[in-house]
């Protein structure tokens, strides 16, 4: 792997470049890119860096940054703003290509193993180790979760994500209920929004990743967060353990129930429709990572502010997980690309040391996020609604896990069939025992 002292083997992964450039090329002209800057990928030079970013509600934040890096820099910062639809593909077919960003917005972990294995990536490992203050500056458990192999090759550039259950405070009023301590309380919950015409539970199934969080929850709470622990690190046989049939039996016994309602499949997250269905009423919940209040308070700040609601996902009576415990992405990562090097490569890291001061962090906590750098407790209180910030921050203290993603910690060659796989799950076209098989020959 590359770090800053030495030069990465330029024919490593060459075979797996020639791959992409074509696709690459094909992919980026016929999606389109909103940029940032003069210049899209591909353009850049030697006075320029580009960088990717996954654009959402909080993507202002990096565009303010930006600005500030490129006033006092001798090398300026072009950022693309690249549609959270397909991100990840894209991202992936480019590496590798002339068009490849030079830092790019990743989840750290399985996402980014590939490239580490095709020595695409600095290595980032001696740079935190020579600059204490850069390596002190944020909590070691969520550096921790972006690397690979035990070396860092990410940087904590939003706040943590954990995936919360948000509720419409103004229909639970209406009907006389309350957040749910249990999952028998939700399961009563789905039951009265449904006979007051209302959709229990919003679910963008365009996008499968939203699918993903309800069976992530569900088996955290039947079997314990070591059940995926097992799968994560190469155990197959563990997608056999009874939880995970009970979490799908328990996915399929919602949607026959009307949990979602009968058209959750046709709306997605990634063009806000999903969000903006909750937040007009359509729905009474919604299971969401922890952005999804910034990006509330972004595009319905009226709801954000006077009907936004949030609650621990439940525990399940007899279940083996702990309900403290937590899923979702610990936060979202830079990683800089092993081409990169001299001056450029030094403005790259200039550009991450920016992450780790306090005047980002309490950009992060103005946005509604909780940084991940340490001492970010004292900020809470300048946060839009400071009870949401302290709720997210104890939830991450106290948890006693917090797992990744699944299709972030699983490489893509698994991941890919897995989400699938849970795709068809939910549409009915798996039985939950033909999913565990599938699962299992993964």
């Amino acid at each position: 792997m590359q770090s800053l002292e030495s030069r990465r083997p330029g024919g490593a992964s060459r075979r797996f470049r020639a791959t992409l450039t074509s696709a690459v090329t094909c992919v980026l002209a016929a999606t389109g890119l909103a940029a940032c800057g003069s210049d899209g990928p591909g353009g850049r030079g030697g006075d320029t860096l580009e960088v990717w970013v996954y654009q959402d509600g909080s993507t202002r934040l990096q565009e303010e940054l930006v600005e500030r890096f490129n006033e006092t820099s001798d090398i300026d910062i072009n950022l693309t703003q690249i549609p959270g639809e397909n991100y990840q593909e894209r991202m992936r077919t480019a590496m590798g290509s002339p068009n490849a960003p030079d830092i790019f917005f990743n989840w750290g972990g399985g996402s980014i193993s590939d490239f580490v294995a095709e020595d695409m990536l600095v290595d980032l490992t001696d740079v935190l180790a020579d600059d204490p203050e850069f390596g002190g500056a944020f909590i070691p458990a969520i550096l921790d979760a972006g690397a690979v192999d035990g070396r860092y090759y990410g940087i904590p550039m939003r706040g943590v994500q954990p995936v919360i259950l948000f509720w419409n405070r103004t229909l639970f009023e209406e009907a006389g209920v309350e957040a749910p301590q249990d999952w028998d309380d939700f399961r009563s919950l789905v039951g009265t929004f449904a006979d007051r015409d209302i959709t229990p539970v919003a679910l963008g199934g365009a996008d499968t990743w939203t699918e993903l969080m309800w069976l992530e929850y569900l088996l955290d709470r039947f079997g314990g967060a070591e059940v995926f622990d097992r799968i994560r690190n190469g155990d197959s046989a563990a997608w056999g353990d009874p939880a995970v049939l009970a979490a799908a039996q328990e996915v399929a016994s919602l949607v026959d129930d009307g949990a979602f309602g009968n058209n959750f499949r046709s709306v997605a997250y990634t063009n806000d429709g999903v969000s903006t269905f909750f937040a007009q009423g359509g729905a009474a919940m919604h299971l969401m990572g922890s952005w999804e209040f910034a990006n509330q308070l972004a595009n319905q700040p009226e709801f954000a502010a006077d009907d936004l609601a949030w609650a621990p996902f439940p525990a399940i009576a007899d279940g083996a997980g702990d309900p403290a415990s937590l899923v979702g992405n610990p936060t979202n990562y830079w990683s800089v690309n092993a081409d990169v090097e001299g001056e450029r490569l030094d403005a790259a890291v200039e550009f991450l040391k920016l992450h780790g001061g306090e005047d980002y962090a309490r950009s992060l906590v103005a946005n509604g996020d909780i940084p991940t750098t340490t001492g970010a407790e004292a900020l809470l209180d300048e946060a839009p609604e400071p009870e949401y910030a302290r709720f997210q921050y104890d939830m991450v203290e106290n948890a006693p896990s917090f797992t990744l993603s699944w299709d972030q910690a699983l490489p893509a060659r698994q991941a890919t069939p897995m989400l699938d796989a849970i795709e068809q799950l939910f549409g009915g076209q798996l039985s939950p025992e033909e999913f565990v098989a599938a699962m299992q020959e993964l």
